[in-house]
């Protein structure tokens, strides 16, 4: 077991990424993301991005939820993992040996009807950043789940791509890496970016936009 007292993380976020954006930027980034073929919501809390997620998900649906801080404060991990109304993809992969079917985890993954998560940013000129220690959640975001949901705080939205970058390496990293330490006993690292500019396909990936702090 990880000696906690040593495992401590040695990054220090920038407390600037931790502040709300407005309304006004909200919708500034809402119009280039329309622009960009992304369906937005701008909901005021997380009690109405949980109902907004539920009601673009068909019951019985097969839903990949993303690891993220975000969808347990907003309550989807419990409906989703516990409710017995969706196809949990995350328990199937539970299911499975990971020392010997580590290609069947990877299909499962790789390729949900929905996958569920959030970003690390959101530009107000409607580009969406992603950093993965692992990449596992890059491959579906980009193309492989056939709908993506992100559910999004207001603290993530930043007026510029140079400010979504510094974003990552200042706030999000600092954050991840004590989870990580804590959870795994290993530390994070930014080690795979995604960048969607635009998305080809309008009717794949929704942003929730959410008018309070939420996540990393």
């Amino acid at each position: 077991m990880a000696d906690s007292a040593v495992k401590k993380s040695s990054l220090v976020p920038n407390p600037s990424y931790a502040q709300a954006a407005t309304h006004a930027q909200l919708e500034r980034a809402a119009a280039h993301l329309r622009a960009h073929g992304f369906t937005v919501v701008i909901t005021p809390d997380r009690a109405g991005a949980l109902q907004t997620v539920l009601s673009l998900i068909p019951e019985h649906s097969e839903v990949l939820l993303s690891t993220s801080q975000t969808l347990a404060q907003i309550g989807l991990t419990k409906e989703v993992e516990e409710s017995g109304k969706f196809e949990s993809v995350r328990k199937r992969m539970g299911a499975l040996d990971r020392k010997t079917q580590q290609r069947e985890m990877r299909l499962l993954g790789q390729a949900p009807d929905y996958d569920v998560g959030s970003v690390h940013a959101v530009t107000e000129d409607g580009e969406l950043l992603i950093a993965s220690a692992t990449g596992s959640q890059i491959g579906p975001y980009a193309f492989g789940a056939g709908k993506v949901i992100w559910v999004v705080g207001a603290q993530k939205v930043v007026p510029t791509l140079q400010d979504g970058l510094k974003r990552l390496r200042e706030y999000s990293l600092p954050l991840e890496d004590a989870r990580a330490l804590q959870a795994y006993g290993m530390n994070s690292g930014l080690n795979k970016t995604l960048i969607i500019s635009r998305e080809v396909n309008p009717s794949r990936a929704t942003v929730i936009l959410v008018e309070e702090i939420l996540g990393f």
